[in-house]
């Protein structure tokens, strides 16, 4: 396997916590409710940076009706 950067594709419950500026307490309760997407491997947690980003756009979309555009006027 040829060497991968530090912030490879996928990430801890440690990773996605610092990423997202929360307590990993909130992604191990986020992660277990499947409300964050993530998947077990041998019982820890891991979680993909292309989903994370992508939950994060949807969030953000969510907050904002729906459109993905914000309302200036």
């Amino acid at each position: 396997m040829p060497d991968e950067p530090v912030d490879s594709e996928i990430l801890t419950i440690r990773e996605v916590a610092l990423y997202l500026k929360v307590t990993e307490r909130t992604i191990y309760r986020l992660a277990a409710d499947k409300k964050i997407p993530g998947f077990k491997v041998g019982g820890a947690w891991r979680f993909s940076r292309k989903e994370i980003d992508q939950w994060i756009r949807r969030q953000s979309e969510d907050q904002h009706g729906g459109t993905g555009e914000h309302d200036d006027k």
